[in-house]
């Protein structure tokens, strides 16, 4: 459950003024008590817990002072603000350093004393008790929801504000008319009985505990606080049914089962009631019977659910493994293709030029012969290359050769086949990425290309990559015969394409004035 915006702060609210006119609104309109005043202490006692997420140390300092002047005053309202300042005592050790737990504490422990403290009256060992509880029991609940509270495979917390709100509604309404009745302070057993009830709300967290607490404040009541017993006993069945559903062993669940019983008698017992009949034996075993036998089947149907979702959860991967399976051989089947048709034309292309080079091994074309095996060479190995990628995604490729070399390579190369070619390659291009520098790669070798188509041997092409601030541009500028070198165009001046934008074609000029490839 997620709380959101001032929600539960006004819910806090709302909840403790009301649990204040619940507690003393059988003595307003007296004449010790009239209604406004009361009313007033009601809104100053529940107020505070708006703010208690957000600053729980002010709240408890507000809540001791406010204690300190009700039990000056005599107001009935001394006691909510008592039971209201061992919460908010429990919120700051939940939330606080160890130090300002400490301190707030002593606060506590300090103003419960003055609380109990009667002029004339000795501080007797129940008024001790009674200060040791009101600290060491707040502190401890708080310490603990700090650590365990994520125990549970699920984050969701609305089954235990379900329980808490549950147990404390029953354990108010069933028992708030006789707290009078105890002979001990009204917050005391007040106090006892709200604990009772929350109590539920860490019980799928800690089901053993909880129910051995609850078997211990039924038999307590039964000893002091007899109006409650029955509530009590409501709370131990519900103990014992989120006992059967949060532990799995059988053999435990069986001794919580006979522990609640044996519990239920002994109230059953005291109650006076004449004769153990087999009837009433069987119904009181029926009566916790039933409980245990709900947690056991909602414990069976999580475990079911989960099971589903597991199920689920396998079948999706499994598809999706059947999903790159069929993609991995359908990739192969593309490669093996390829393979089959690239790579017979290419090989037979390389076979006839190295026949022909051989045949005629000082003639003109011996070099371009040459140039073409390697080239062939060279294309089946980026596709062999190509061709194992396609097959294993997963495989790292190689790492491509140095752009830079690639460029001078291929400058080589149109250089033997008849082009005039000038590289002028900036230093600083080696700090450019890789991508980028591939890409000025593989731009270079599609101009001087195509300059070789088009313009033919004899061209003068002049290749460019100066370094730019956005990025480093690479230029093929032509021209039919090498200019003058004042004629010869700056890089970065002449149109082209770059490593960084898409590839264009220069307009036709005339033949004197330098231009840029088709397809730089």
């Amino acid at each position: 459950m997620r709380w959101r915006g001032k929600a539960l702060d006004v819910l806090l609210v709302t909840a403790a003024i009301g649990f204040d006119v619940l507690t003393t609104w059988h003595t307003w309109g007296t004449a010790s008590a009239p209604v406004v005043i009361c009313g007033a202490f009601s809104v100053l006692a529940g107020a505070p817990m708006g703010f208690l997420r957000r600053w729980p140390v002010a709240v408890v300092g507000y809540l001791a002072g406010l204690l300190v002047l009700t039990d000056q005053l005599g107001a009935f309202t001394v006691n909510t603000v008592q039971i209201l300042l061992m919460a908010a005592l429990g919120v700051v050790a939940h939330r606080a350093r160890p130090l300002t737990v400490s301190c707030s504490a002593l606060v506590v422990g300090v103003t419960t004393a003055v609380n109990l403290a009667d002029p004339g009256h000795p501080f007797t060992a129940n008024a001790w008790w009674y200060c040791g509880g009101a600290v060491v029991v707040p502190v401890l609940i708080g310490v603990y929801l700090r650590g365990p509270a994520g125990r549970l495979p699920e984050r969701d917390v609305t089954p235990d504000v379900l329980l808490a709100g549950g147990g404390l509604t029953l354990a108010v309404l069933n028992t708030w008319t006789d707290w009078d009745a105890t002979g001990g302070p009204v917050w005391g057993t007040a106090s006892v009985v709200v604990l009772a009830g929350l109590s539920l709300g860490v019980a799928r967290r800690l089901p053993g505990l909880v129910f051995v607490l609850q078997v211990i404040l039924m038999l307590l009541a039964d000893q002091y606080f007899e109006e409650a017993t029955g509530t009590c006993v409501m709370l131990v069945l519900a103990a014992a049914g989120v006992f059967a559903m949060r532990v799995a062993s059988w053999l435990w669940t069986f001794v919580v089962y006979l522990v609640a019983v044996l519990a239920v008698a002994a109230f059953t017992a005291a109650m006076g009631d004449a004769g153990w009949q087999p009837t009433r034996v069987l119904a009181l075993m029926t009566l916790v019977m039933a409980p245990v036998a709900s947690g056991r089947y909602l414990r069976a149907r999580q475990a079911a659910s989960q099971a589903e979702r597991l199920r689920r959860r396998e079948s999706q991967q499994r598809a999706l493994t059947q999903v790159r399976a069929d993609q991995l051989a359908e990739r192969e089947s593309i490669a093996r293709e390829m393979h089959d048709i690239v790579a017979h034309h290419v090989g037979a292309m390389v076979l006839r030029a190295g026949a022909a080079r051989y045949a005629d091994p000082g003639g003109p074309s011996s070099q371009a012969l040459t140039d073409i095996r390697d080239t062939g060479h060279q294309v089946l190995e980026d596709l062999r290359g190509l061709l194992d990628l396609l097959r294993d995604p997963g495989k790292q490729p190689d790492l491509p050769a140095d752009p830079a070399t690639v460029m001078r390579q291929s400058a080589e190369r149109m250089s033997a086949a008849g082009l005039l070619v000038e590289l002028d390659i900036d230093p600083e291009v080696a700090r450019a990425p890789l991508v980028a520098r591939v890409s000025a790669a593989r731009i270079v070798q599609e101009g001087l290309t195509n300059v070789l188509k088009h313009a033919g041997a004899g061209t003068w092409v002049r290749v460019s990559s100066p370094r730019r601030p956005a990025g480093w541009p690479s230029r093929c500028a032509t021209a039919p015969h090498p200019p003058p070198r004042s004629a010869c165009p700056p890089p970065g001046k002449g149109c082209g394409a770059s490593a960084n934008a898409p590839t264009r074609s220069a307009a036709p000029s005339p033949p004197a004035r330098p231009r840029t490839a088709a397809g730089c």
